[in-house]
């Protein structure tokens, strides 16, 4: 322990013995957040968790103390858990205040000694078993946010070749302060009608045709890749098996998967993600509404409690996995718990429930069974390649872990639209099981802020919460803004895109969840006709009337799909009659049908062109750029579309995950004062420098802020603060995709073929 940091302990703990607290929690808070040692980091936090409980400030010790429950160390194990049982408590009846006597709470008195065992074991070597129990050492960061009515904590575990387990602590500046108006639930409400399942039984099914048909084709493509491989190489031979139908090995496998699903997801979630078991008693000191409503479903249908686990990851997350009810397991985050109210949570776990009784988990366990795999092998790859040198080998891991990732992207869109409907299923069977349309409201927005808090803490959108996003409640796109910019603009208005827009659920086609306002509209329907207090003033009205030419310029590419297929149906009834008029024969050119695919892509091509004018208009006059003073006023119309694209400059922090992970450019956020945003960047190929090279520096960005289900930043130009300029091309990309479409289009014309 170095020599300076041991008379600030020594100074903390004194204080905190002669109930100085306010001294305790300053001092003791700057040993934990800039001590690398673990005793003395360990230490330190012990002695916050009683500061902080003396001073009244139960969140922030439950937090830490849940972390302290993570160590590998049993001592401290066990004394945290101890606190944490008792915090929870005390909690859960409201009765602590401040600077209250030691003796009169009944919280474990803190003893010199008990701190003096805790440091004397940290300095013994872990014997072989601990050392077995765990895996790859980790660093665990906690920061803590207090807001109106609960606290937010992030926790990032990243790998490191630290000795032990270092448990690092430090406190924001600035709190956020979000104003819930806590409105009640119904007493009394009416019988749930019967859903129809049918459309979700549909989609189930659809859903596993696609994940089906898509492994297929990627299975084809690569056996045959293979074999032809091994035919190009001299001496030697294709593998002849390789050449037989794989479509009934496969369907065997994906069914068996599928069976086997809740236990391999159990290995998976332990191994990669440190899931464990969470104990009923241990749901219920954070709701013991939610545990009663578990008790409830299950008693009604015969069933026995689903299995339940807890991650340790601080951004609230819950997702529920198995393909009958019996095997059935709902795994939360600690960030959830600590986040949300009793209610809320209870909420929350009903949501899962609908899961269970609709039968759709089945299809979700498969995908997750499936993806996940795939996004540790991008991961891993990842890895590889930012610890390499070499300009080639890292040209080589980029294009691998971009494929990679591709692959992950597509196994997870098969079940988008499956995503979207079931969250709104399991939103009614929440509302009608408990009563509680405000709480179930309130608890999505809090996942929400918790979501955009964890990115804004970690700096980069963490692998667990993209990995995991297909079955979480809320996606972690749509909150990366919405959450971030809750604290500046009112619910009111921030969710009226979601709702009004009458487009919006042609941009969600491709979206993973459906919009958050859409979801809290219906659920305030829900309590208005119940006779209750919404929790906000969302109006039930038609969608905004707009013109339609600013939506057909938006689509304007696609619509060159079904204009290429009219022109094709008419060039061909020209020809054929012309044919049988025996005027002009072209059907010794066109007996294939391949001339469809290349009015198609002239159709496209012509599509695209049209709309490249108005989606990037010019930016040359910088005194019209809006600024992020009006950041709030161009996210919030209702009205807009992405292609009704406003011209900013702002300022901000660029943040996102380093090296190649982010080699397609999909984790770039700024962040500004008030907001993050997403943003969108196409390089040139072999381009020197690029966006992720200045991730974690101040940036100023140039670009078109578009509004859409997901808010982002078309980057025009990015400059940094020594005067680098890193400039977008993407309307010059696009201008070459559709010259070459043409092109393309105009030889398949010619040749036929």
């Amino acid at each position: 322990m170095s020599s300076d940091v041991q008379p600030s302990l020594d100074a903390g703990l004194a204080a905190l013995k002669q109930g100085d607290y306010r001294k305790a929690k300053t001092i003791l808070e700057s040993v934990a957040t800039t001590e690398e040692n673990s005793q003395a980091a360990v230490q330190a936090q012990i002695g916050l968790v009683v500061a902080y409980a003396r001073t009244g400030d139960i969140q922030a010790a439950m937090s830490l103390s849940e972390i302290l429950a993570q160590s590998h160390n049993l001592q401290v194990q066990q004394w945290a858990e101890r606190s944490l049982a008792e915090l929870l408590k005390r909690n859960r009846r409201n009765i602590a205040s401040r600077n209250q006597e030691p003796d009169a709470t009944g919280f474990v008195v803190f003893d010199d000694h008990v701190v003096e065992d805790i440091s004397q074991s940290l300095q013994q070597p872990l014997s072989q078993s601990e050392h077995d129990n765990t895996g790859n050492n980790t660093v665990v960061t906690a920061e803590v946010v207090n807001t109106s009515s609960t606290s937010l904590s992030s926790a990032s575990v990243n790998d490191t070749h630290d000795p032990s387990k270092v448990i690092r602590f430090t406190v924001p500046a600035k709190p956020l302060t979000i104003h819930w108006r806590q409105a009640g639930r119904a007493k009394n409400w009416q019988s749930p009608q019967k859903l129809n399942l049918i459309p979700l039984r549909l989609l189930s099914l659809g859903s596993f045709v696609a994940l089906f048909w898509l492994l297929r084709e990627l299975l084809v493509f690569t056996i045959s890749t293979i074999n032809n491989i091994l035919v190009w190489l001299p001496f030697l031979e294709p593998l002849q098996f390789l050449y037989a139908n794989p479509t009934n090995f496969l369907l065997v496998l994906i069914l068996t998967l599928t069976a086997l699903s809740p236990w391999l997801l159990d290995q998976i979630l332990t191994e990669f993600y440190g899931m464990r078991h969470l104990p009923k008693d241990a749901l219920d000191l954070h709701s013991q509404e939610g545990v009663r409503h578990l008790r409830r479903f299950c008693s009604s249908r015969g069933l026995q409690m689903p299995k339940l686990g807890v991650l340790p990851i601080t951004a609230p997350l819950i997702l529920t996995y198995g393909h009958i009810p019996r095997t059935t397991r709902i795994v939360v985050s600690q960030g959830l718990l600590q986040q949300l109210a009793e209610d809320e949570i209870a909420a929350i776990y009903v949501g899962q429930l609908a899961h269970v009784a609709h039968g759709d988990g089945a299809m979700m366990s498969l995908v997750l069974l499936v993806t996940i795999p795939i996004y540790k092998l991008y991961q891993q790859i990842s890895q590889w390649g930012n610890r390499t040198q070499g300009q080639f080998f890292n040209f080589v891991y980029i294009t691998v872990s971009s494929l990679v990732y591709g692959i992950w992207s597509l196994c997870t869109g098969t079940a988008i639209w499956l995503s979207q409907i079931r969250l709104y299923y399991a939103d009614r069977f929440a509302c009608d099981f408990t009563g509680n349309p405000n709480g179930l409201t309130r608890a999505l927005l809090k996942i929400s802020v918790g979501i955009a808090t964890d990115i804004q803490k970690q700096e980069q959108t963490s692998w667990q919460l993209e990995s995991l996003n297909i079955a979480s409640p809320v996606g972690f796109q749509q909150s990366t803004t919405l959450g971030s910019l809750a604290p500046h603009i009112s619910f009111d208005s921030l969710l009226m895109w979601d709702y009004l827009n009458p487009y919006r659920y042609w941009l969600t086609i491709n979206n993973t969840h459906p919009l958050m306002g859409d979801r809290i509209q219906r659920l305030l329907k829900i309590a208005r006709n119940w006779r209750i207090e919404p929790e906000f003033d969302i109006e039930s009205q038609p969608p905004l009337r707009t013109s339609k030419q600013s939506f057909y310029m938006q689509i304007a590419p696609f619509l060159g799909i079904p204009c290429g297929l009219i022109f094709a149906s008419v060039f061909a009834l020209g020809w054929q009659i012309l044919y049988a008029l025996k005027i002009l024969n072209l059907k010794w050119i066109y007996d294939d049908w391949n001339f469809v695919v290349g009015y198609i892509l002239i159709c496209y091509s012509i599509c695209l062109l049209i709309r490249i004018n108005p989606f990037f208009p010019e930016l040359k006059n910088s005194a019209n750029l809006q600024t992020e003073e009006h950041l709030a006023n161009a996210l919030d119309n209702p009205a807009a579309i992405p292609i009704d694209a406003n011209g900013v400059c702002l300022s901000g922090k660029l943040i996102g995950r380093r090296g190649i992970g982010n080699s397609l450019g999909q984790d770039l956020i700024l962040q500004t004062n008030i907001a993050l945003i997403k943003l969108h960047h196409i390089t040139w190929l072999g381009q020197p420098l690029n966006p992720q090279d200045f991730i974690g520096r101040q940036v100023n960005i140039t670009g078109w802020l578009r509004r859409g289900a997901t808010p982002w930043l078309d980057i025009q130009s990015l400059k940094t603060q020594n005067g680098k300029i890193i400039n977008s091309p993407h309307p010059v990309w696009s201008t070459i995709v559709a010259v070459a479409a043409f092109a393309w289009g105009v030889a398949i014309l010619l040749k036929g073929k």
